[in-house]
């Protein structure tokens, strides 16, 4: 049991690792065949999930996740991961260099087939984020107009990457609205046979 966890805790913390570091290979071998993503600009497989993050690194389309520690729930042959993660983005908003910072609790559901450990599903939930100026005292304005048409747990984070040309849902799973987050969580813990949360 205790080396089940440790094996899931770095199955996810790899696929983390090799999205930011572009090694694509190593991330698409994380996901099941039947694998389901769905975040803040994608929607489908994991195998369509790694495409689509290399065309986006591709773009100059990068970021940087700093991640907590997980936490790790096993019964038999599948898992559960919850994993803190604040997204970094360097982006240009108005000619003006910026820092968006997306905070998010990253859900993994896991499955161990064939011997071997591999992520079934990735939902987000959005906390908050903040967009600084990446040198201080440089002024930074956003289009208040623009802004208050997206949800707060993601408003910069959609208003930046929708100014690169990715679409952004309005349905994501945010703190701002707590049923749906609550259901998210009641689905996964019966998926994985708990029944006393």
């Amino acid at each position: 049991m205790p080396h089940d966890v440790t094996a899931v805790a770095q199955l996810v913390l790899h696929e983390r690792q090799a999205r930011d570091r572009g090694w694509w290979d190593t991330m698409q071998e994380g996901y099941a065949t039947d694998s389901v993503v769905r975040l803040s600009w994608f929607r489908g497989s994991g195998a369509e999930f790694v495409e689509q993050s290399r065309h986006m690194a591709g773009r100059g389309d990068r970021a940087i996740h700093r991640l907590g520690p997980p936490v790790v729930d096993v019964r038999g042959e599948r898992a559960l991961v919850e994993l803190p993660a604040a997204i970094e983005v360097t982006a240009e908003v108005d000619g003006v260099e910026a820092v968006l910072v997306s905070h998010a609790r990253l859900l993994y559901r896991a499955a161990r087939a064939e011997g071997r450990w591999r992520i079934r599903s990735l939902d987000p939930v959005y906390e908050r984020d903040t967009l600084t100026p990446a040198i201080p005292g440089t002024g930074l304005s956003v289009d208040m107009e623009v802004l208050r048409h997206y949800r707060v747990p993601y408003r910069f984070l959609a208003y930046v990457l929708g100014h690169r040309g990715y679409t952004i849902g309005d349905d994501l799973f945010g703190d701002d609205r707590p049923d749906e987050v609550a259901r998210l969580y009641e689905n996964a813990h019966l998926w994985l046979g708990l029944s006393d949360r």
